[in-house]
């Protein structure tokens, strides 16, 4: 399975990213990437600790004529997004990715890779394997539970890490620094309805939306990509309004952090406006189809007649919802005034799931700005209370505000441009990275950001770039050696 991906240069990183994707590692389920990391730790016999929340944290000494140099933190998150196409028969829990080449990129089969951020903790495993690359004190940080919550990075404790300069290798375009990132905090909306029965002289359909791109909800955000539960929540407002549609069971998206893919919804109409009905939908389909022909053109849309099924929701309240989810804002909020082309904040409805009396509507809001994030919460807040839904807030971290005066940063825009010919593209990005909770337990630590290009992070679509990861190689090789001195 591992094997053409085991060929490829530099073979000790492609290597190294071979072992731990054959490691199971969902978020909030690292158990065995824990022991696989202690064990690796433990073989170069290099000093390997685990703190209370599950981080690890292995040291090892600097190569000779670099203990003069600054320590340097070098840091990944060890779990992935879990993500799969419908049709892909996997069980993330307990099997290892299965890779393949594909031209210059590195892909998944039905899956996604994992190489966000699977390539930063391969990375610092094969510095720490190295016995030929020069570099300072290295402290390896591998967090936990990075994707959803966080949770690592927010339990790592004051005085454990003894580092001046912090290496993030969580960026995901090989020409970009990063100097800052976005906040977040989930918005969730749930209430009870009561289950009606179903009158006689009704049919009943499965409407299918799937084969969006999806993608990180963050990076992904400014892309115009289809949510899939906005857009069964309009098939479902035009149904409902022109026929009386009414709903028996909705389920959409998966995760909070990537843009929803696909919904699925069963729903009754009166049997005897059901060609009207299939008409008008259709009509709507070929509408949503063809506004999203560039942006997400392998959108399926399909309807198909089933079983009856035992109850529907009560009138009232699906009313209240399906315009509760019209009005609530998804996508790009606001943009940036001092960071040209950088999203402030944006909001990802998540998951829509309704049935047996329940709903529950999660999103993930984001912003650079902690007044806009809270700003956006609020919104949404508002917005799902008038129709009677309990609205928490939870899971709030902090963005990390750019240094542009860092030390560090003016070390590695020098470094790229003598090595690539051409600055470094130096921004902010709009994903929640775990430099700005770092930042709140070492404030006085200097911390960059970077990677190899990945495309497609969080869906079924991701995919690393073979020769940006040899590009990306040779930069963190040279960083390490460039170190400034204490």
């Amino acid at each position: 399975m591992s094997s053409e991906i085991r060929i490829l240069e530099p073979k000790v990183l492609w290597n190294k990213f071979a072992d731990l994707n054959a490691v199971p590692r969902p978020s909030k389920k690292e158990e065995r990437v824990i022991a696989f990391m202690k064990d690796f730790g433990n073989s170069l016999g290099l000093e390997t600790d685990i703190d209370e929340v599950g981080n690890v944290l292995i040291r090892k000494p600097a190569t000779p004529g670099m203990e003069d140099r600054k320590i340097v933190v070098m840091q990944s998150h060890l779990d992935m997004v879990h993500q799969k196409n419908a049709d892909t028969d996997f069980d993330f829990n307990e099997q290892g990715i299965e890779m393949f080449v594909d031209g210059d990129w590195v892909r998944a089969r039905g899956t996604t890779l994992g190489a966000d951020n699977g390539l930063g903790v391969a990375t610092i495993m094969a510095i720490l394997e190295s016995t030929e690359i020069s570099h300072p004190a290295i402290e390896a940080l591998f967090t936990i539970d990075e994707e959803t919550g966080m949770t690592g990075a927010m339990g790592l404790k004051p005085n454990w890490l003894k580092g001046d300069i912090l290496l993030n290798l969580d960026t995901e375009e090989d020409n970009e620094i990063g100097v800052g990132c976005a906040g977040g905090i989930d918005v969730t909306a749930i209430r009870d309805y009561k289950e009606e029965a179903i009158p006689a002289g009704k049919k009943a359909y499965t409407i299918i939306v799937k084969g969006l791109s999806g993608g990180h909800s963050g990076m992904d955000i400014h892309r115009g990509l289809g949510n899939a539960n906005k857009i069964m929540n309009r098939i479902l407002f035009d149904g409902f309004e022109n026929y009386g549609l009414r709903i028996a069971e909705i389920k959409g998206g998966s995760l909070r952090n990537a843009i929803p893919r696909e919904s699925f919804a069963t729903i009754v109409v009166d049997e005897v406006q059901s060609e009207a009905f299939e008409y008008e939908i259709a009509e709507l389909i070929k509408t949503i189809k063809q506004e999203f022909s560039i942006a997400d053109p392998d959108i399926v849309i399909d309807i198909k007649a089933t079983e009856i099924p035992q109850t529907i929701m009560e009138l009232g309240v699906q009313e209240g919802i399906l315009k509760a989810l019209y009005a609530a804002h998804n996508g790009v909020y606001k943009m940036s005034a001092s960071m040209i082309g950088l999203v402030e904040a944006s909001n990802n409805i998540a998951k829509v799931t309704i049935g047996e009396g329940k709903i529950k509507i999660e999103c993930l809001t984001r912003s650079s700005v902690e007044s806009s994030k809270l700003d956006l919460a609020n919104k949404l807040r508002a917005t799902f209370d008038l129709v009677g839904c309990e609205v928490t807030a939870t899971g709030d971290y902090p963005g990390w505000a750019p240094n542009m005066n860092s030390a560090i940063l003016k070390v590695l825009d020098e470094l790229y441009q003598k090595i690539n010919g051409e600055k470094a593209h130096i921004a902010a990005c709009h994903a929640g990275l775990e430099c700005g909770i770092l930042g709140q337990n070492y404030p006085e630590i200097d911390m960059i950001s970077f990677g190899p290009t990945i495309l497609g992070a969080h869906s079924p679509d991701e995919r690393a770039s073979i020769s940006s990861t040899q590009k990306y190689w040779g930069f963190v090789k040279e960083i390490l050696s460039n170190i400034p001195k204490k």
